[in-house]
């Protein structure tokens, strides 16, 4: 089946896909599902054998991240492999990659090597720790990242101890964040026609991600704790208990404060000297959130969601994954689609693009692809014979 492209918006570009596990195919996802061609290279299955990382195929994890995207086989521990994978480099845009630092080096199918092939090749690389420095050769995984790259010490309730989060949020940011890289690429060389090594890694996606808790560091040498469901600095901002479970308010700055107390009828809250501003909030947090909460006991979740809102507040319910894609907004926007999964043999939902694009929108073109599925097809488009194929196949070379 020739490549049916998910969106308009990239289909001119060709993209090998080297990656695995979720950092890597995080980012081709996001090519992939604006309608580049995308080729997921992946080992023989008589080569690569049991335990590979990344879950089972028919599994919801690599459902979700290899859509909209085609599969060959390619044994690049044989030289035929890395030949055909030479060939294909000189019509490719895009190849991404998530070894070790060192893997591709000994593969021969490193940057410096395929640029030469290639000189307008754009290569994305995604490790641990990054390409180069003390850390390089260590293997890199989320957890490691969210504790090296300070999040743990802010998540979780004050002296709870480490806390990780719920999504492998260092992984899905590097895969972003080199996903961005490569488009950052792609433009820059329709002005030089040259290609670049995109690189990002765990470790320092998940250093940006502390975003202003960093900054309190690098400016001031505040060391941010741990605050809970309490916002670390906007006050009063958390979670706080109804009569049928519980909603997140967040009243930040002193209108939005204001107008809280007066829609709950709380006018008191604001004449009283110990939360008259944001400084007196911050200091005596512990006290206002319980008057808050023997407010907010009085009434059921959906109530005080309305009340709220409508009132100029923020405010809304803490959803189970299951509430969440029931919930009517959600519904609106699209965020599940429909599409016939290969492996399973039956159509399944995916979670859809955050983004949305006018004229060129996203879809879920094709599910994920079959091991092998499109060998032969795509060898053939980069110039293989049938006897080629034949002889590739009985070598476990594809």
């Amino acid at each position: 089946m020739p490549h049916q492209p998910a969106s308009s918006a990239l289909s001119r570009y060709t993209v090998l896909d080297l990656t695995r596990v979720r950092a890597g195919p995080t980012c081709v996802r996001q090519l992939a599902d604006w309608g580049a061609n995308v080729i997921k290279i992946e080992m023989p299955a008589a080569v690569e054998g049991k335990g590979a990382l990344g879950g089972p195929r028919e599994g919801p994890d690599f459902q979700n991240l290899h859509r909209n995207k085609r599969s060959i086989t390619l044994n690049l521990k044989e030289a035929d492999g890395v030949a055909i994978l030479k060939k294909m480099i000189e019509k490719t845009d895009v190849i991404v990659e998530n070894y070790r630092p060192d893997v591709k080096d000994r593969l021969g199918i490193d940057y410096e090597s395929l640029s030469k092939i290639n000189p307008g090749l754009v290569y994305a690389s995604i490790s641990g720790f990054g390409q180069d420095g003390p850390y390089r050769g260590r293997p890199g995984f989320d957890q490691i990242a969210q504790g090296m790259g300070g999040l743990m010490s802010i998540t979780g309730l004050p002296g709870q101890g480490p806390v990780r989060v719920g999504i492998p949020i260092a992984d899905l940011c590097a895969g972003l964040f080199a996903a961005q890289g490569i488009m950052i690429a792609l433009l820059e060389r329709e002005q030089s026609g040259k290609g670049q090594w995109v690189q990002s890694s765990l470790l320092q996606s998940q250093v940006f991600m502390l975003d202003f808790q960093a900054a309190r560091w690098t400016v001031d040498q505040e060391v941010a704790p741990q605050a809970g469901n309490n916002h670390p600095t906007s006050i009063p901002t958390g979670v706080f208990e109804t009569t049928d479970g519980h909603i997140n308010i967040a009243s930040a700055g002193q209108a939005i404060y204001e107008r809280f107390c007066k829609a709950v009828d709380a006018e008191h809250l604001i004449t009283n000297p110990d939360f008259a501003d944001g400084a007196a909030r911050s200091k005596n947090r512990d006290a206002l959130n319980a008057e808050i909460n023997a407010i907010i006991k009085t009434k059921d979740s959906l109530t005080w969601v309305e009340m709220l809102n409508e009132a100029g507040v923020p405010c809304g319910p803490i959803y189970s994954i299951d509430q969440v894609f029931e919930d009517p907004q959600i519904k609106h926007l699209g965020a599940a689609e429909t599409v016939y999964s290969p492996d399973r043999d039956e159509n399944i939902d995916l979670v859809a693009q955050a983004i949305k694009l006018s004229r060129t929108p996203s879809e879920l073109a094709v599910g994920p692809p079959k091991r092998s599925e499109h060998t032969e097809e795509v060898l053939k488009e980069f110039g293989y014979s049938n006897e080629e194929i034949t002889d590739f196949k009985k070598r476990t070379v594809v």
